[in-house]
């Protein structure tokens, strides 16, 4: 066995979930297995997203029970679903192996199902918009951890998923190697088959992991979560800016848009009083003018702990508007489940404050 199957270990058992179909094949190999018999494994856990190696019915009793001795078939635990009496959004409180616990999206559109996708639990970046933040960062979600947010939500649904967003709890950069595989796994032909044109992995710009993205060449949609169109402006409301300056961000933007043809898109949460004057539009119109990027306007969410506020409906079309008159392509995004804090940056470790209250 290669060394990355070593790695992909949790608690002294393989991590069969975050392995690909040549891995599989690999391991499968090494017990003296033929090889077909990697691909109805593989079947079953990313297709017919089976809960435990008993399910896989078509293998023998003695694969099966080998299976259960040197794999973890990594599957969460739905603790709780809040589902949104505005639109029908749902949001799951999933736990995970260890019992630290994730939240997840379900969101229904005309064009298909959307889920959002926490990449870490908790998470380091301090966004002081965002509740994902609040409690900092725990550890990195493994792929089959995220994956699984997919297969829970997609069983508990009984319909398929069209669209993957991560821009859950965490910073999914932040946690590249994994995000990657992940990436590798749910778009891959023999498992969900999830294009990856609809796929989208957010950032609040970590520049050198950008660039070692667009070296990859995917086609994924990144999402640049700016917030704010100057460098004294964004450090004010985002640590990240402390590091990386908008001048670097910028041109690993445009590397990502040269390497890989996909159109950044920005996300813009707006602030009432912080980031939402006709200067910043003009600012924010300059920056996303030369890369052609798309802009998503997102009126602020509230936050318990934070004081920011959303700026009224007419501020927001004005400030649409005067980014359509730079001929900047602008929407304003539909915030679902704003009810059950399920929207943009509401997202967090609620489970640790109910328990500690």
């Amino acid at each position: 066995m290669n060394e990355e199957l070593q790695i992909r270990r949790i608690n002294d058992k393989i991590d069969i979930k975050s392995l690909t179909l040549e891995e599989v094949k690999e391991l499968l190999a090494g017990w003296g297995e033929k090889s077909f018999r990697a691909g109805q494994i593989y079947d079953w856990i990313h297709k017919k997203l089976v809960r435990s190696f008993d399910e896989m019915s078509n293998l023998s009793v003695a694969l099966r029970e080998k299976l259960a001795r040197e794999c973890i078939l990594v599957t969460l635990s739905q603790e709780r679903l809040q589902e949104s009496k505005l639109d029908g959004t749902k949001k799951a409180l999933f736990a995970l192996p260890d019992r630290n616990m994730v939240e997840s999206v379900w969101m229904k559109y005309e064009h298909g199902n959307s889920v959002c996708i926490s990449s870490q639990v908790g998470c380091a970046m301090g966004c002081r918009f965002c509740a994902s933040t609040i409690d900092g960062k725990v550890r990195d979600l493994t792929p089959s951890e995220m994956l699984d947010q997919i297969y829970a939500l997609t069983l508990m649904n009984g319909e398929r998923v069209s669209n993957v967003v991560v821009m859950g709890t965490g910073e999914p950069l932040d946690n590249y190697d994994n995000i990657l595989r992940f990436i590798r796994l749910l778009t891959d032909e023999n498992g969900l088959n999830i294009s990856q044109r609809n796929l989208t992995v957010s950032t609040c710009g970590i520049v050198p992991n950008i660039r070692r993205l667009a070296d990859e060449k995917l086609q994924i949609t990144l999402a640049l979560s700016l917030h704010a169109a100057t460098d004294e402006k964004r450090r004010e409301i985002m640590p990240i800016a402390n590091k990386y300056s908008i001048r670097e961000l910028m041109d690993a933007c445009a590397y990502y848009h040269e390497q890989t043809g996909r159109r950044i898109t920005f996300e813009y949460s707006l602030i009432a009083g912080v980031n939402d004057r006709g200067e910043d539009a003009k600012n924010l119109a300059h920056l996303a003018g030369p890369l052609n990027s798309h802009i998503n306007l997102i009126p602020v969410n509230p936050v318990r702990e934070r004081s920011f506020k959303q700026p009224d409906h007419s501020a927001v079309l004005a400030f649409k508007n005067k980014l359509e008159k730079y001929h900047i392509n602008v929407t304003i995004r539909r915030e679902l489940g704003r009810d059950i804090d399920g929207a943009c940056g509401q997202l967090r470790r609620s489970y640790k404050l109910e328990n500690e209250t």
